[in-house]
């Protein structure tokens, strides 16, 4: 199994706080977890109790994004196993680290036997059983003989008012008759490929097919429907950031799904299995380009009506190409290169955020991607070396029409900092307005949970 950061998506995070109750973005991080380190995170506040909402990430219902963390900073001393997924949930005035929830295999995961798993990964997120509250889809490590088929690792973690802490995850149901091979299902996106308005899953299985399953599903895991696995355009899948939905490219309202030729975080080619009412079955007209993540936008201006959903492939130093045009414009933004798209500035147009040793924001204009881009400020972290930026979310937390900006920085395995820049009229403020590490977030969650964190 890998470790990947999401999201949807895009959190576990920790504010460092002053006595303002903000750690200016100048200032230095402090040391990673070490041996009677104290977290400096404010009391946990419960998560408040929403009624169910279409927003997309809303796993307590309230209307307000969540934020989702995976990869956080094992506490010193702490459990060889996974340290778990962190969630912040968002507000009326964004994202409130103080209302975050710890998910940790022990006590979310589902077990297999009487084994617990020691992995716990996010992957994507979406509304599975239509009740108004999004649900997480994680991938664990069940054990494995290596004889036969393997278990399914995913697992589904269902939203409620009270958020996802509460919830014990349960193990994805594929039905035989969608599976083929012996090779482990895995790289889950969801997205309504049928156009019928459920969320569905695909998950990879052997060759270039996948299991596609329809939702809506049932709180014990399984799919309304799922037949013979589907041949896809690639042995791959991949999402965009987890807060974006996927892209529809011919407007026929059924989702597409991205497929690759290789896993992600790997350069690869890629291209679109165009959804409908059999689902994802038809290969899109082109190939995108070779790079390491795309992303989807309608970058030209809206003033002439619809403007087309238009694909751009991040490759290496952040050079970016438009639809199929290769190296259309050099961003220079270094470092192994993650995409989102939203809309800034409220313009009608689509940004793009892109993170690296770099990071940049290119804003939408009234002829397309602008090849300009506006460097963001990072946080200072101890160590030397270029630390490297990814692109957690780009979507619009604080309900002013203007899509914010998570980035999580990291230099080296023991210090990280993850911050949010607001959107406005112009582009993101020059200055993020949160800023926290995942290294607290573990110390004070693990310590409330009576676990060794030091």
């Amino acid at each position: 199994m890998r470790r990947r950061i999401v999201t949807a998506a895009g959190l576990g995070l920790a504010l460092l706080l002053t006595s303002c109750g903000l750690l200016s973005p100048s200032d230095e991080a402090g040391p990673g977890p070490r041996h009677g380190r104290a977290s400096s995170l404010p009391s946990a506040r419960p998560v408040p109790a929403g009624q169910g909402s279409r927003a997309a990430g809303d796993f307590n219902g309230d209307g307000h994004p969540d934020l989702v963390l995976d990869s956080l900073l094992a506490p010193a001393r702490g459990h060889d196993d996974d340290p778990g997924i962190g969630i912040v949930y968002g507000s009326a005035h964004g994202l409130d680290p103080a209302t975050r929830e710890l998910l940790t295999p022990a006590r979310n995961a589902a077990p297999t036997g009487q084994t617990v798993p020691a992995a716990f990964d996010a992957e994507t997120s979406c509304d599975l059983d239509r009740d108004g509250f999004t649900d997480l889809v994680v991938t664990t490590d069940p054990p494995y003989d290596g004889v036969g088929r393997p278990p399914v690792p995913v697992q589904l973690l269902f939203g409620s008012p009270k958020g996802l802490g509460p919830a014990r995850a349960v193990t994805l149901r594929i039905p035989d008759r969608a599976r083929i091979g012996n090779e482990w299902p895995d790289q889950p996106v969801c997205g309504d490929f049928d156009g019928d308005g459920a969320a569905d899953l695909a998950v990879t299985t052997s060759g270039p097919r996948i299991s596609y399953l329809r939702g809506p599903f049932t709180r014990g895991g399984a799919p309304r429907a799922a037949g013979a696995p589907v041949a896809v355009p690639g042995t791959a899948l991949a999402t965009t950031t987890p807060l974006s939905p996927p892209p529809d490219i011919d407007h026929d309202g059924a989702d597409d799904l991205l497929v690759r030729s290789a896993d992600p975080g790997r350069r690869a080619r890629s291209r679109l299995a165009l959804g409908g009412p059999q689902g994802p079955t038809r290969a899109g007209a082109a190939a995108y380009p070779p790079g390491y993540a795309v992303a989807f936008g309608r970058f030209a201006a809206a003033g002439r009506g619809t403007a087309p959903l238009t694909a751009v492939t991040a490759d290496t130093d952040g050079l970016l190409s438009v639809a199929d045009r290769p190296g259309t414009i050099r961003t220079g933004t270094g470092g192994a290169p993650t995409l989102a798209a939203a809309d800034v500035t409220a313009d009608g147009r689509t940004d793009l955020a892109l993170g690296g040793t770099r990071p940049a924001l290119l804003l939408g204009s009234p002829d397309g991607l602008s090849p300009t881009p506006h460097r963001l400020a990072l946080p200072r972290l101890p160590g030397t070396g270029r630390p490297l930026a990814t692109v957690i979310a780009l979507t619009d937390f604080d309900g002013d029409h203007h899509a914010d900006l998570v980035l999580l920085t990291r230099r080296g395995p023991t210090h990280d900092r993850v911050t949010v820049y607001p959107g406005g009229l112009s582009g993101l403020a020059a200055r993020p307005t949160r800023s926290f590490t995942t290294a607290d977030f573990t110390t004070a969650d693990f310590a409330a949970a009576g676990l060794p964190a030091s």
